[in-house]
């Protein structure tokens, strides 16, 4: 009970947590659609009962007997964290899978467990979402690191993170870091976590380049390029009009063969709505492009991801994360004023055993 009531006592400043919605994402929209965040374990029960820390660590210890000390620690400290640390005012940031964003809301409630919902994800707590597409592209790169853990839910504590969550959630940009304040609740420290940190790091650093060096018109001829060293013949469209399209590529040695891709490109901080997917279908039947391809550097709508799902196969949709896997499967063939704009090099890295 010593541990419960330093919980309870501790400071009234609200805090930052990141919860993911499972390793791949699977529950993002369950989360959204139901307006809560989750935890797995779906061989524990209702946790309502505990309110002692040691007595949460024997539970886990009696139903994981193979667990190693420190991942019994881990998944304690997450345990109890859904139970006990998150209070009712604090912010929750959701890492989104199906686009390069951020969900953010606000913890409406105490934690239940809903008997009803998929087995891996029953311990709960109630959100309200203040923002449900907040692009990573608009948040810091130190932040963005931070947001990088495996672990399913974490503290957010550095560089005055709890105020640029809440300036990201009411709309205005992300203010920067001040002077940091790294504490030891902060997760991060086991391998996994720091493997993936790395890992999504260089992504985002990428990201951030080809944000710098290829903006607006020029993330058209990027995509471009990634055509032609596809073997395509490409067009791209002078920069200045809307309503059209900003890239057509062709099979071919004139690119009027199979497949025609019609492709709309948007750069932009904000996800593109279905208005756009609808114009650019149009465009596509006037030009007679067979295929159609909407590179939204940072996603889409709820609306118009569900819209994508409807129309499966007649339009694609890559994001920057997308263009980025393209990018490392034709890198060497791109040409070398692009090279030299985007210098890469590949790394292997022993994985982490599972």
């Amino acid at each position: 009970m010593l541990e419960l009531k330093k919980e309870t006592t501790r400071s009234m400043m609200p805090k930052a947590w990141m919860v993911r919605s499972g390793r791949r994402g699977e529950h993002e929209n369950l989360a959204l659609d139901e307006a809560l965040v989750m935890l797995g374990w779906p061989e524990l029960q209702d946790l309502s009962s505990y309110k002692d820390r040691s007595a949460l660590r024997d539970l886990v210890i009696g139903t994981y007997p193979d667990a190693t000390k420190q991942r019994v620690a881990n998944w304690t400290g997450q345990l109890w964290t859904m139970l006990h640390r998150m209070q009712v005012g604090d912010l929750v940031v959701l890492p989104l899978k199906s686009k390069p964003a951020i969900a953010i809301g606000r913890v409406t409630g105490d934690y239940a467990y809903r008997i009803e919902l998929p087995e891996d994800a029953r311990h709960t707590r109630p959100v309200k979402w203040l923002r449900t597409e907040v692009a990573r592209t608009a948040i810091g790169q130190d932040l963005r690191h931070s947001l990088g853990s495996l672990l399913t839910i974490c503290e957010l504590t550095r560089n005055d993170a709890y105020k640029r969550v809440l300036a990201l959630a009411s709309g205005a940009s992300d203010p920067g870091a001040g002077e940091e304040t790294q504490s030891a609740g902060e997760a991060g420290t086991d391998t996994e976590a720091t493997e993936f940190e790395l890992e999504r790091l260089v992504r985002d650093q990428i990201t951030d380049r080809i944000s710098e060096r290829f903006p607006g018109h020029k993330l058209s001829q990027l995509i471009a390029a990634i055509f032609q060293a596809k073997g395509m013949t490409t067009f791209i469209a002078p920069n200045g009009k809307d309503g059209r399209s900003d890239v057509l590529a062709g099979s071919g040695p004139l690119g009027m063969d199979h497949p025609r891709i019609c492709i709309q490109v948007k750069f932009t901080q904000a996800p593109v709505d279905v208005r756009v997917i609808r114009e650019v279908q149009g465009v596509a039947g006037h030009l007679g492009a067979d295929q159609v391809l909407v590179v939204s550097w940072n996603g889409v709508t709820r609306d118009a991801d569900r819209e994508l799902r409807q129309k499966f196969f007649n339009v694609r949709l890559w994001t920057s994360d997308d263009v980025l896997r393209e990018l490392s499967h034709v890198y060497d063939q791109l040409p070398e004023e692009i090279q030299a704009d985007l210098p890469l090099k590949r790394v292997w890295m022993l994985a982490s055993e599972t």
